[in-house]
């Protein structure tokens, strides 16, 4: 297979097929089962998500989308860019803002050149007359839902183990964009993934913030580099001969500290002149961490490493940092977190349970079956999402850590789970501005949803990607 195009290299070709890895395969049969099992326990609770709208969610259909096309065909379809105007109405519509009501009753959204143009009820919106019209009858509208955790984007080669510290390493140059695992994620409204390096090593190397559904590199970039990926404990400590939390602590200190000495170099040439230091490929990342302009997602997990995520990343180096997974007794730590501005994307391991092997391996002995998102909610941490680090568990099964966190204990009676998979992951990883809910100016990634997304019983009947209609179930449905 040819590779894929890379950003700063216009005349390499595009991959056009992908090959499922077998490795592949077998994590997405095997977590597709143990989810299928999460599902039916979460349904089996009376602790369900959107019991508390239960009361405003309409009886929902199964007939296709009525559809009513504008007269004249554009360049463009309705709501791209170029082409004419877009209106979606809807029952409900959850918006989902980070502060407010979040959702819109019998309300309408308008679409223009792939963004949000207005939101609001039928009766405060004027509908243009040349603007295509969708009606969704009983479905309800929200924003796409995003995953800042995924090992889906492209190829699985993205874990490097020559050094304990890659930050040069690019997952942006494995990407195959709207690969079969994509098209299922964006099947189950997952519009926008953080492919990351894996946590093979303490900094595995950047990751770049994609779209799922654009078949193209260019169109599916929302930002590179997106993160940095640190592993702090939980699979690092294999590396070579086997290294413990404390050496993982020096490691990890040690990479910043010259990473920030490398970003003080250019600092120093930008405002004061003098010799131009050399580009140096392993550290252009920190430029971007140091600047704001990118964050550090942090594989840990465990009260202690937890801890040590908010004193040498945040308070330490100053960095924006947030906790990617942050299982087992990881939530004891969310009252710091929180007051620190660390948020926490938790998952996909749900929940922490007094078993002995678990004990033994974490030093975690909970008196219940706790469950993690809910621990740390009780700490008080109010910016709490969730991950699926596909494949792990499946991609398209994002909206079902959201149904098992509620099932354990996370409260969702003002829309806390829905804003977990949308508006706070966008906020965590810097595009809130752009990113994860349905406000004006912001890109039009829109999930027509039979009902409450953390319901297991929902399901996605059509999908657009700033504006574009990329997934339509009536037509063939993935999931």
């Amino acid at each position: 297979m040819i590779g894929h195009r890379h950003d700063d290299d216009p005349h390499r070709p595009t991959r056009t097929t992908f090959d499922e890895p077998p490795i592949m395969k077998r994590f997405t049969f095997a977590a597709a089962t143990v989810s299928t099992l999460f599902a039916a326990s979460a349904l089996a609770g009376t602790n369900r998500p959107g019991d508390a709208m239960r009361a405003l969610q309409p009886t929902l259909s199964s007939e296709p989308l009525p559809i009513q096309r504008a007269a004249n065909e554009a360049v463009a379809p309705a709501g791209m860019v170029g082409g004419p105007g877009l209106a979606l109405m809807s029952a409900k519509i959850l918006t989902c803002e980070l502060d407010g009501p979040g959702y819109v009753n019998n309300g309408v959204l308008l679409v223009k050149d792939g963004l949000v143009e207005a939101v609001g009820r039928r009766s405060e919106i004027e509908i243009p007359g040349d603007y295509e019209i969708v009606d969704v009858g009983d479905r309800w509208l929200m924003p796409g839902m995003i995953d800042l955790h995924a090992h889906v984007g492209g190829t699985f080669d993205i874990n490097d183990m020559v050094y304990q510290a890659n930050p040069g390493v690019r997952a942006s140059t494995a990407v195959i964009p709207a690969n079969p695992q994509l098209r299922r994620s964006i099947a189950a409204g997952v519009t926008t993934v953080l492919f990351i390096p894996g946590s093979g090593t303490n900094v595995g190397g950047q990751g770049v913030l994609m779209k799922t559904g654009p078949k193209t590199y260019e169109e599916a970039v929302v930002r590179n580099p997106g993160s940095l990926k640190i592993a702090q404990w939980g699979n690092p400590e294999r590396w070579a001969i086997g290294v413990g939390k404390s050496h993982h602590g020096y490691i990890i200190r040690g990479t910043l500290a010259r990473g920030r000495s490398y970003w003080r170099s250019w600092k120093n040439f930008e405002s004061s002149g003098g010799p131009e230091p050399y580009v140096d490929p392993q550290w252009e990342v920190f430029r971007y961490l140091f600047d704001g302009d990118a964050q550090v997602s942090v594989h840990t997990q465990v009260h202690q490493v937890v801890m040590s995520t908010i004193d040498i990343i945040k308070r330490e180096m100053g960095l924006d940092v947030f906790i990617d997974h942050g299982t087992f007794d990881g939530w004891k730590a969310g009252g710091e977190a929180y007051a620190n501005g660390v948020n926490a994307i938790v998952g996909p391991r749900n929940v922490s349970m007094p078993e002995r092997g678990l004990i033994g391996w974490t030093g975690d002995n909970p008196e219940r079956v706790q469950g993690c998102a809910a621990g740390y909610w009780e700490m008080g941490h109010r910016m709490v999402g969730f991950n699926t680090d596909s494949p792990v568990i499946p991609q398209e099964e994002l909206p079902l850590q959201a149904a098992i966190a509620v099932r354990h204990g996370f409260p969702d009676d003002g829309l806390q789970t829905v804003r977990g998979l949308t508006i706070v992951p966008a906020t965590t990883i810097g595009m809130g501005d752009r990113l994860g809910s349905l406000e004006v100016g912001k890109d039009a990634d829109v999930v027509v949803i039979t009902g409450h997304p953390a319901d297991p019983r929902s399901a996605v009947d059509a999908v657009y990607v700033n504006g574009e209609r990329m997934y339509d179930a009536s037509e063939r449905r993935l999931w």
